[in-house]
């Protein structure tokens, strides 16, 4: 005779390779709240440097109106979450925005002017 009590992973016609998500629920309530927004800005970050053409010379993912948008996000989160993420974590974050907004002038045919690039109505003008 077999126990007829279902397990977690035969319950409602799941399967044994069947993702938890109750624990992984948890376990992203488990990160603190710094590191989920570094996570993402590093992520902006890196995208952008990719649209920008900063993986590779002569990259064939250069995109510089998704750079701008991308550029703008990572603005906003790094201006918006700079006091609670403390300026340890916030500081090489806007290091790293205001080298990709330089990066995006530079590669702008008619570049913007002072004020008026990505990101920069979040942090102010940027000048090299």
């Amino acid at each position: 005779m077999t126990d007829a009590t279902p397990t977690p992973a035969t319950e409602a016609g799941s399967t044994p390779d069947a993702p938890d998500y109750d624990a992984m629920t948890r376990d992203i309530a488990d990160v603190p709240a710094v590191e989920v927004i570094t996570t993402v800005a590093v992520h902006l970050l890196s995208a952008a440097a990719v649209n920008l053409g900063l993986d590779k010379p002569d990259s064939e993912h250069k995109d510089l109106d998704e750079a701008r948008k991308l550029i703008t996000a990572l603005a906003g989160l790094v201006t918006a979450s700079a006091t609670e993420i403390s300026s340890f974590h916030a500081a090489p974050l806007r290091d790293g925005l205001k080298s990709l907004q330089l990066a995006f002038r530079e590669a702008s045919i008619v570049p913007d002017e002072p004020g008026q690039g990505p990101g920069e109505k979040f942090t102010g003008p940027v000048y090299s």
